[in-house]
């Protein structure tokens, strides 16, 4: 199996969470409609650059925010993970859609995240606090999370 086909369980930045490439694989494991968005962490600006462009409004506070997701003007999520243990995945993937490691609306269930998961990153260290969420446009920014 592919490194960008596999579903890592991993310690993310924010919470213990599933990492991919494959959007489909994330949808099964969550059990989550497929037309929901996913936040795309990404190891670096030059990587953020591929997706989107940042208005030169927000380009201080892209560069400079940490565990912060922002919703870009193209209507998708990214984040840059600056987070050690996150990066040493990231670095190989160099993004990767990342949700919690969940059933969608239910709270953590560590048997069953384990038995979807292909791969197991140790150590899983549960933690609550989410990312913030800010909506930028080339204008102004509204907190939404």
């Amino acid at each position: 199996m592919l490194l960008k086909d596999k579903l890592f369980l991993t310690q993310t930045d924010t919470t213990v969470g599933f990492v991919t490439q494959n959007k489909e694989k994330l949808d099964l494991a969550k059990k989550r409609p497929t037309y929901k968005y996913y936040i795309t962490a990404v190891n670096s600006l030059n990587t953020l650059k591929t997706f989107t462009r940042v208005p030169s409004k927000h380009k201080k506070l892209v560069r400079r925010a940490n565990k912060t997701t922002f919703i870009m003007p193209n209507k998708s999520s990214y984040r840059v993970v600056k987070d050690k243990q996150h990066l040493l995945l990231l670095n190989r993937l160099k993004w990767a859609y990342t949700s919690s490691a969940n059933l969608s609306g239910k709270s953590y269930d560590d048997e069953y995240v384990r038995s979807v998961a292909d791969e197991v990153i140790e150590p899983l260290n549960i933690t609550s606090n989410p990312s913030t969420i800010l909506k930028i446009n080339n204008y102004k920014i509204r907190k939404i999370r």
